[in-house]
């Protein structure tokens, strides 16, 4: 959790100067309460943070300026801080958790907010409520495709998690030799008959949502290895950098489910599908592999315009000496 005082700064020069209905004077107060609230949070003066975003989020509840939008999000991301502080205090993070979601009250599709919320939840071990909430974001339909992709993803993953808890054990897991006199594994149902229906139902249920997930995939995701980055601005390649996140873990989570569904086509004896399931696991780890090239490559165009800017900077300011 950071509060930049110069994203503060930006973000109020970015406001209309004009009078609105909270008042012009009023907008002008919260500006400084940010300004200040910012400079507290850095120091870690969480309390007087707290009391000057409360103050400036109060003047616009209604969330219909930037100032009160960014009170309400960094009010929030304070009392978030305090529960980091001191995880004993839990009605830190009840407090953040309320004012998160009325953050996003004012603005959906705020990503951050989401996930914070959902930290929390874990955080605070309210598994059911976790469960609720990732779901609902994920069936929104006023939530972008790719977010509701990410709340599927993380969906999936627990169901993965569960199928995996499962099959990857001592009992399930057993070491042979293969055709060749290499070790291999072999997968064998687990003794307990619900434990299996379980890992059936888990991986049913994983690959529907990660099928979900990746129907959303967008053309510049499926084309991004074929994407010349040099062309693009900073806005663009850190938007692009942002989108293949979502949608290579959901494809990371698509290869890993399908190895699960080979594990049970094994425990079952239904060889050819394993097989099959198996060289569809590998070809999903490379279309996984191939977007997390393209995430390094954008990242090494960042950091190389960051170099240049520098470099560049450095030489004007020799010139003037």
């Amino acid at each position: 959790m950071s509060l930049s005082r110069l994203g503060v700064l930006f973000l109020i020069a970015a406001s209309v100067l004009v009078s609105s209905s909270c008042g012009y004077y009023s907008r002008i107060m919260s500006r400084k309460d940010l300004v200040d609230g910012s400079l507290a949070y850095r120091e870690r003066k969480f309390s007087e943070a707290e009391e000057l975003f409360r103050r400036a989020a109060s003047r616009d509840p209604d969330g219909s300026t930037l100032e009160g939008k960014t009170a309400q999000v960094f009010l929030a991301r304070t009392l978030h801080s305090q529960f980091i502080g001191n995880r004993q205090d839990t009605s830190k993070a009840e407090a953040a958790i309320a004012e998160y979601k009325k953050a996003l009250s004012l603005n959906p599709n705020d990503q951050s907010s989401y996930k914070a919320v959902a930290s929390l939840l874990e955080n605070l071990q309210k598994q059911d409520e976790w469960q609720k909430w990732v779901s609902e974001r994920s069936t929104n339909a006023s939530i972008e495709p790719q977010y509701r992709a990410e709340a599927l993803t993380a969906l999936a993953a627990r169901q993965n998690t569960c199928a995996n808890e499962i099959s990857d054990t001592q009992a399930t897991k057993k070491t042979v030799k293969d055709p060749d006199g290499k070790d291999a594994y072999q997968f064998v149902k687990p003794a307990d008959q619900a434990q299996f229906e379980q890992m059936k139902q888990c991986i049913s249920k994983g690959t529907e949502l990660i099928g979900q997930a990746m129907a959303v995939e967008p053309d510049a995701v499926k084309n991004a290895p074929t994407t010349d980055l040099k062309s693009l601005t900073d806005a663009q390649l850190k938007e692009l950098q942002e989108l293949i996140k979502i949608f290579e873990s959901a494809r990371s989570y698509r290869a890993s489910l399908t190895i699960q569904a080979s594990r049970l086509a094994e425990m079952e004896g239904r060889t050819a599908d394993r097989d099959s399931l198996k060289s569809q696991a590998d070809e999903y780890r490379k279309q996984y592999s191939d977007l997390g090239e393209v995430t390094r490559n954008i990242q090494t165009e960042i950091e190389t315009r960051i170099a240049a800017a520098e470099a560049n900077a450095n030489a004007n300011a020799n010139a003037k000496k």
